[in-house]
């Protein structure tokens, strides 16, 4: 069955229902079963996005009011008013900062993989024995451990622990 195309948000509306002072993403893409995601998101003046790199996405950034810049890694500034349209190709490295009028962009990417559990990158190697910490607790005479903390004689063999 083929999916029916929708309207998922006017963005004009969304804008002016959102409080002067709301920032952050202020709508999502949420829908089942789609293969992007996109966010539109606001930034007061004077703030910013610090310096990041997305390793595994191109992303296109749209900006829709307001306007600031972006700083490359290169130490490029690229400016952002409404209307601009910029591509930040995967690894690239980059900041946003919002100007006077602070800063409204959307963007959409491909949607990231779900999270997985992986595994410990690295595995202990057990090199056998007891932790040093528990050697004064092990019998000299026969190598049992001791079970109280500060012994003074192996319940197994009696022989005498030395001293502290």
């Amino acid at each position: 069955m083929n999916a029916t195309p929708q309207v998922l948000a006017v963005l004009d509306e969304l804008l002016a229902a959102a409080g002067p002072g709301e920032r952050g993403a202020l709508w999502r893409l949420a829908e089942q079963g789609r293969e992007l995601d996109a966010n539109l998101v606001r930034l007061p003046p004077g703030a910013g996005v610090g310096e990041h790199q997305e390793d595994v996405l191109d992303v296109l950034l749209v900006v829709l009011a307001g306007g600031g810049s972006l700083r490359t890694a290169g130490g490029d500034t690229l400016d952002l008013a409404p209307t601009t349209v910029t591509w930040l190709p995967r690894t690239s490295r980059r900041a946003l900062e919002a100007g006077p009028d602070g800063l409204t962009y959307l963007t959409v990417h491909r949607r990231r993989p779900g999270l997985a559990i992986k595994p410990a990158v690295r595995t202990p190697v057990y090199e056998g024995g007891e932790a040093p910490c528990m050697l004064d607790l092990v019998c000299p005479e026969c190598g049992r451990l001791s079970a109280d903390r500060a012994p003074s004689f192996c319940s197994a063999c009696g022989e005498p622990f030395p001293e502290r």
